[in-house]
């Protein structure tokens, strides 16, 4: 991927601004995706999408699970946010081209600001990540692997995640059966803590929407989307105008060609991924040029 300079400051759109171009792609995209996916409404489980007895087909398996009173009661009445588009968003993901970004108040000045699989915030990170966050996804993996799948003694993990405040813990917990077990242990458990975190849960009915749509739109996102493409299509959908920081799937830095850290946090690569990040990142570059949204690969200017 060629890149260039241009890449960070300004999309090719602005220069086109006095002609409406910009706005009218944004409302393109978001009418699309809204016809085609309706995030407002089907991106997390509600009670309203999943009414008792109905039933919810998983997305990574061929299982389905019928809505008890049980399930239901655990589900948010209606969407936890309004239909009311919101005016700025940043989409966070873990890349190390974060690292000495600075880009840490550019993030937290968004209105709303979705984070990626639980990443750290302190030890010196905030400055580059930022601190706020309003919805964080949470990969079962991490909950299995560093938490036991909280089985056990669970004060270590509801401590870690009060850095992220009142945000929306996002689980999807109708991927695998595994999942679901996983997530209503996550949901009892921030609920019998009283944390200040609220469980919801990915609607595999949006998952699938989405998948459908940017495969037609051309994306090849491998055998499934990333946690952090499905999250930048939320965002294109309920934001007027959305940031993109920590996305870069090279091991290289853009400008300074320095070598990175897979995660702004650590090295740790993933053993086995079902996600095709280049093609993912290929339209991400796509977006920006069309001025859709920003995505940030450089050092962040003071604010």
């Amino acid at each position: 991927v060629s890149l260039g300079k241009t890449l960070h400051p300004m999309p090719m759109c602005f220069i086109r601004w006095h002609y409406g171009l910009c706005f009218m792609e944004i409302l393109f995209h978001r009418s699309s995706l809204g016809t085609n996916c309706n995030g407002f409404q089907k991106a997390f489980v509600t009670q309203t999408n999943s009414p008792l007895e109905t039933t919810i087909v998983y997305d990574c398996e061929k299982r389905t699970r019928t809505v008890t009173e049980d399930l239901f009661s655990n589900f948010p009445k209606d969407a936890p946010f309004s239909d009311k588009i919101l005016d700025t968003c940043a989409v966070v993901g873990n890349g190390g081209i974060l690292t000495n970004s600075s880009c840490g108040a550019a993030i937290d000045s968004a209105q709303f600001v979705i984070r990626c699989n639980l990443p750290p915030l302190g030890n010196g990170y905030s400055k580059h990540v930022g601190k706020k966050t309003d919805l964080v996804t949470a990969n079962p993996s991490i909950l299995k692997n560093k938490y036991g799948s909280l089985t056990g003694r669970r004060r270590a993990f509801v401590d870690y995640v009060s850095i992220y405040g009142d945000a929306y813990m996002f689980l999807p917990a109708f991927a695998y059966a595994f999942c679901t077990t996983l997530s209503m242990t996550t949901l009892y458990t921030l609920e019998d803590f009283r944390s200040s975190m609220k469980a919801v849960f990915m609607n595999p009915d949006y998952i699938r929407s989405l998948d459908k749509y940017w495969r037609a739109q051309g994306v090849k996102p491998g055998l499934r989307m990333s946690t952090g493409f499905m999250m930048v299509s939320l965002a294109l959908e309920i934001c007027n105008n959305v940031d993109v920081y920590g996305f870069w799937p090279f091991n290289n830095h853009p400008y300074g060609f320095q070598s990175l850290t897979h995660h702004y946090y650590d090295d740790v690569k993933p053993y086995e991924s079902p996600h095709a990040m280049p093609a993912e990142f290929s339209h991400l570059i796509k977006l920006h040029n069309q001025g859709v949204l920003k995505l940030h690969v450089g050092e962040c200017p003071p604010q």
